[in-house]
């Protein structure tokens, strides 16, 4: 019910010869933002590939003895003081 007072509101404001164009506008826009998030995704993965290829991880520019005092850091209970 509420799609028909929609869409009647709609009608009413742009007019019948309006519509179509603003159907086909609304198409185009929804296209164009999924090539922008689809681009977008493409980029990350690119970034990420050539990463691998050259051989560098976000690790890599840890050194060993960081990051396992990292990994015993937090794995370690948090131990708090109880309120009195």
């Amino acid at each position: 019910m509420i799609w028909v007072l929609i869409v009647g509101v709609v009608f009413l404001l742009f007019g019948g010869s309006k519509l179509p164009q603003l159907a086909k506008a609304l198409g185009q826009s929804k296209r164009a933002f999924k090539e922008g998030l689809d681009e977008a995704e493409r980029e990350e993965q690119e970034k990420e590939r050539k990463q691998v290829q050259e051989g560098k991880s976000p690790l890599a520019a840890i050194d060993d003895e960081a990051l396992l005092e990292e990994v015993r850091r937090r794995s370690r209970p948090q131990v708090t003081e109880p309120k009195k």
